[in-house]
C-alpha cells in the first residue's frame, strides 16, 4: 500500500512556474552615529527588509530600484552601482491557482538625496533610517543581510562614512 500512495504522490501535477523579476536596494546617508540605510516594515508579521518591488513592463531594474524606494521609504535616491542579483523559489497563489515562482530580485546601492521615511506609502507598515549595525540584526532575509554587508564595503572603500 505505501508503494502505492508514492506513486499517487508523484503523479499529481507539479504547479506552473512563473518568472518575477524585482529590484530595490540599499539606500543609504551619512548620519551622526555614521551609515545609516532605509529599512521597511512589512506583512501582519512586521518583518524588515530592503525596499524592492516588482519591476513594470517597460521599466528597467534601475528605474524599479529608484521607484520602489522612493514608494516604499518614501525618499529620492541616486543609483551608485548595481550590488548583486539574488535567486531563490518559492510556493504561492496567483488567484485561485498554486504556482511556483522563480524570483530574481535585482539589489542596487543608492545614496540618498531627499525626502523623508514618513512619506511611505500604504504597503508598508513603517521607514525607518537605521545604522548598519542595526540593520543586519533586524533584516529578516540572509541574503538582504549579504547585499547589505556588500553596500557596507563599498561605501567604507568610498570614504564617505567620515
Amino acid at each position: 500500500m505505501p508503494h502505492q500512495q508514492l506513486n499517487l504522490l508523484s503523479e499529481q501535477p507539479k504547479p506552473p512556474v512563473l518568472e518575477q523579476v524585482s529590484a530595490g536596494g540599499v539606500a543609504y546617508r551619512v548620519g551622526v552615529s555614521g551609515i545609516e540605510v532605509a529599512l521597511i516594515s512589512v506583512g501582519p508579521q512586521a518583518r524588515w527588509q530592503l525596499p524592492k518591488g516588482l519591476v513594470d513592463s517597460g521599466e528597467t531594474p534601475e528605474v524599479t530600484a529608484v521607484r520602489e524606494v522612493r514608494e516604499e521609504a518614501g525618499i529620492e535616491t541616486d543609483i551608485i552601482k548595481k550590488l548583486e542579483t539574488i535567486e531563490y523559489w518559492y510556493i504561492g497563489n496567483r488567484g485561485k491557482q498554486r504556482v511556483r515562482f522563480h524570483k530574481l530580485v535585482h539589489f542596487f546601492l543608492l545614496r540618498y538625496m531627499s525626502g523623508h521615511t514618513d512619506q511611505h506609502d500604504h504597503e508598508v507598515n513603517e521607514a525607518r533610517w537605521v545604522t548598519t549595525k542595526e540593520a543586519k540584526k533586524m533584516l529578516a532575509f540572509k541574503g538582504e543581510r549579504q547585499v547589505l554587508e556588500k553596500a557596507e564595503k563599498l561605501i567604507n572603500l568610498s570614504g564617505e562614512q567620515q
